[in-house]
């Protein structure tokens, strides 16, 4: 039995024109959730029109983006859909989207996006895409986050590669609400005196359990044998993390995303009951979106493990 029922949809075209008249969406336009909380968009991020349009007169006090990294993630084929550009073409179109989505922000707002380094060339983008975050006055830095993936890419010349950046600013002022894991306390021994009394670290704490911090361990990187699996999307982000991001923005009301790919933002404010404007410039992942939106309403189920999602073409290549 074959790991997962649909192959990576960066490398197969055959596989793509197969999949594209099952997609609802075309360029430009917008779903609309029936049930009024959730919008999903076929737009282009860079494009100030495309992304207003899909906000409309509302504005997300939190953005979660994972856009492309301009390098290959895993596997072993070119694709022709591969997203590779020079590095300031790259950051010329992360200046674009970066600004849209301030333009899409509320005036107090979170905003994460996750990003990679390509060790053999410099670690680009992220050091240039930081740098170019720089031009955003409206913009504070504010953490450098790393999840710990279980599995890496394999090397016997240099460190795995096993660290996802995810870089945190914030616009304004917003709310932060402190969020704990599920790891329990184990390190005891830093001692001070409260009102008179000398007391353990543990015993002066809110919880048995430790913060998450800036560096995330106890987050399992998403595999085919996950419920929350989406097979086709390669670069699919753990629904644990982003609901953290959800959670730790306090009491917020909408959050965007202009990179659905699998739409684990989506599901992770259904869950909340918040709503998520989102889009994808491809209408595949669009149409993903919109599917494993309403296969988790229909069922429960966050994902389709190694099934298909879209059961309704022959995947024989």
């Amino acid at each position: 039995m074959a790991k997962e029922s649909l192959p990576r949809l960066d490398q197969s075209e055959e596989l793509r024109e197969k999949l594209l008249p099952h997609c609802r969406l075309k360029k430009g336009e917008i779903w609309q959730d029936p049930r009024g909380l959730h919008r999903v968009g076929v737009i282009d991020a860079a494009s100030r029109e495309e992304v207003l349009r899909l906000f409309g007169d509302r504005r997300a006090e939190l953005m979660i983006h994972d856009p492309p990294y301009n390098f290959r993630v895993g596997g072993k084929k070119k694709s022709a859909a591969l997203f590779e550009k020079s590095t300031a073409d790259y950051i010329d179109f992360s200046r674009a989207w970066v600004r849209n989505s301030i333009a899409a922000s509320a005036e107090d707002a979170h905003l994460y996006i996750w990003l990679g380094a390509q060790q053999k060339k410099g670690f680009q983008p992220l050091p240039d895409f930081m740098m170019m975050m720089r031009e955003f006055p409206e913009l504070q830095s504010r953490s450098f986050i790393t999840l710990r993936n279980q599995r890496g890419y394999g090397t016997q010349k240099n460190w795995m590669s096993v660290r996802q950046e995810l870089l945190y600013y914030q616009k304004g002022n917003p709310e932060f609400a402190v969020q704990y894991t599920e790891i329990p306390k184990v390190l005891k021994g830093y001692y001070k005196s409260v009102a008179g009394k000398r007391t353990e670290n543990i015993e002066r704490s809110r919880s048995d359990c430790i913060r998450p911090g800036n560096v995330w361990l106890d987050v399992q990187q998403v595999f085919y044998r996950m419920g929350e699996n989406v097979p086709g999307a390669f670069a699919q982000k753990p629904l644990k993390a982003i609901d953290r991001l959800i959670a730790a923005s306090g009491g917020i009301s909408l959050v965007g995303d202009l990179f659905a790919h699998s739409g684990t933002t989506l599901v992770a404010a259904e869950r909340r009951g918040i709503s998520c404007y989102t889009g994808d410039i491809d209408p595949i992942f669009a149409e993903l979106s919109i599917r494993r939106l309403e296969r988790f309403r229909r069922t429960g189920e966050i994902g389709w493990q190694w099934h298909s999602p879209f059961p309704e073409v022959e995947m024989r290549l």
